[in-house]
């Protein structure tokens, strides 16, 4: 199976009309106070989502991956090539405290990237913002990479400034669209239907914490953009969001 572990069912709840979406986006602008910040597994859809999100809402969407690369003058690969996954990570949590108006002061280095030293001179410079910064706009639509919301400090600043949606999809949906693209250097160490299928395991609990969960699957976009915006008003009138009770989960392993 692909999901051994199915989290409880979505509760009951009216299917968004796809003539409503402007008028649901609209209603809901007026009301966000912080970031919405997409998370979930590599190939869900988060970028594609959120640049339909974001223009639902009339607000701006900015890619954590392309921010990194920016800032770093690298690509993800080049990344993962040069240093290691924890050394990205350092810099992944940076720049999205950054994005999330959190200062350096506010993200403390996690253990595992603390203890890598960069090579001297040849680090990429992820930590100085770009010349024209994000503004800090409450409703920022954000899409993170796959494995930012398992890293505890990103994953506690996201829960604390943002409004966490996890984008959830079947392991078949994540296999046939992370074969469009080659920028997936996890999935170069293997079969990237094992590997696919072995993260979405371990990172499910990291996930789980979200308060939002959307599945993204075979149907029109806009219908998937509807349920978002569905749910977050339902979190923001505090009504109860499918999602996993808070657990201490184990850290990832890099």
């Amino acid at each position: 199976m692909d999901d051994e572990n199915p989290l409880p069912p979505t509760p009951a709840v009216d299917e968004p009309s796809l003539a409503t979406v402007p008028d649901q986006a609209r209603a809901l602008a007026r009301r966000l106070t912080r970031p919405v910040v997409l998370v979930g597994m590599m190939g869900v859809g988060k970028t594609s989502l959120g640049r339909r999100l974001a223009a639902a809402l009339g607000s701006e969407f900015v890619d954590a991956d392309e921010e990194i690369e920016r800032a770093a003058q690298m690509t993800i690969p080049e990344i993962f090539a040069t240093y290691n996954e924890a050394y990205f990570r350092d810099g992944e949590r940076r720049v999205i405290a950054r994005l999330l108006g959190a200062g350096e002061a506010d993200a403390p280095p996690s253990p595992a990237a603390a203890a890598k030293t960069a090579p001297p001179e040849t680090a990429p410079p992820e930590t100085a913002p770009p010349k024209t910064a994000a503004p800090k706009t409450a409703a920022k639509v954000i899409a993170t990479g796959g494995g930012a919301f398992c890293d505890p400090a990103t994953r506690a600043l996201i829960l604390e400034r943002g409004i966490a949606v996890w984008l959830d999809a079947d392991l078949d949906t994540l296999v046939e669209r992370t074969a469009r693209k080659e920028n997936r250097p996890l999935l170069r160490q293997g079969n990237p239907r094992e590997i696919l299928g072995r993260l979405k395991a371990e990172r499910q609990p990291f996930y789980a914490q979200a308060p939002i969960r959307v599945m993204s699957g075979r149907m029109p976009h806009a219908r998937t953009l509807g349920r978002v915006l569905d749910q977050i008003a339902h979190w923001l009138d505090g009504a109860e969001t499918p999602t996993e009770p808070a657990t201490t989960a184990p850290e990832p392993r890099s």
